[in-house]
């Protein structure tokens, strides 16, 4: 599946806490297959609306891995709250099972030295990074950072596109084409607060941009 340019990738989620559940509604609107993982039948009858799979499981059972087809998937996600014995033995079977890329929750640095000793390809600290960011970050890596700040409107910090660069911002029509604003524009140590129509984007430079989610997913695309 291709999406404006952008590989669209199988996920599995396995726990579905707040956390989980925030990056595998956020991979599912942006149009990747997703597969939710946890023990609580209720948790999964209610995710089952929102993703592509939804399965209760034991997710230290290494039979129930192989039985939903594991190896199918390119990203585990495994988000896991307060059970860091579930977390260690899931982050070690998906990795083991051959899941390319497994990035897993920690709860503090001790867990995320384990769960990188064993084979985490990235490490999540929940505190730090929000579930949204988490999700945009792993699908679209020219986007840095993302702010949603209500259900329909973002904040997105993207490295300038190779297509807008010595370009000023009325010759790119980012408002009038995507209905997009340019808040600023960071270049080296130096930050444009809401730049001028007339201004450039210079290679490197960092844009933030606000809009409807509707309307980033097109600067996503590109």
């Amino acid at each position: 599946m291709d999406n404006g340019g952008i590989k669209m990738k199988q996920f599995i989620v396995i726990g579905c806490g707040r956390f989980g559940t925030s990056v595998a509604k956020t991979l599912t609107k942006l149009g990747h297959d997703v597969m939710v993982v946890d023990n609580d039948p209720e948790i999964v009858k209610e995710l089952s609306e929102y993703v592509t799979h939804a399965v209760q499981m034991d997710a230290m059972d290494e039979a129930s891995y192989k039985s939903i087809g594991i190896r199918n998937f390119d990203v585990a996600v495994v988000t896991i709250g307060s059970n860091i014995q579930a977390s260690i033995m899931a982050t070690l079977i998906t990795k083991d099972l051959g899941v390319p890329t497994v990035i897993a929750k920690a709860q503090n640095e001790i867990h995320a030295k384990v769960l990188t000793k064993i084979g985490a390809d990235k490490i999540i600290f929940p505190e730090r990074d929000m579930g949204v960011r988490v999700a945009y970050n792993l699908v679209t890596p020219n986007i840095l950072d993302v702010i949603e700040f209500s259900s329909d409107y973002s904040i997105i910090e993207t490295v300038a596109l190779a297509e807008w660069e010595d370009k000023t911002l009325k010759e790119l029509k980012l408002s009038h084409t995507y209905g997009l604003t340019v808040i600023a524009i960071k270049r080296g140590s130096d930050i444009n607060i809401s730049p001028y129509a007339d201004d450039e984007i210079k290679k490197g430079d960092i844009v933030v941009i606000l809009g409807h989610n509707n309307n980033l997913k097109k600067i996503k695309e590109q």
